[in-house]
């Protein structure tokens, strides 16, 4: 992934503590644990749009 655009996001402050405890729990960064949980949401949409044809 070479072509990255910043974004700045706000969020509440219990989805703040979530995020940084899943990323402490896996030992990757609260960036990459958001890119994870949409690309999942992303995967998981695609299926049930594929099972629905």
């Amino acid at each position: 992934m070479t072509d990255r655009k910043p974004l700045q996001l706000r969020l509440p402050p219990d989805l703040k503590t979530w995020l940084k405890a899943e990323a402490e729990k896996n030992g990757a960064s609260q960036n990459s644990e958001i890119v994870r949980a949409i690309r999942e949401l992303m995967d998981r949409n695609r299926t049930e749009a594929l099972q629905t044809q």
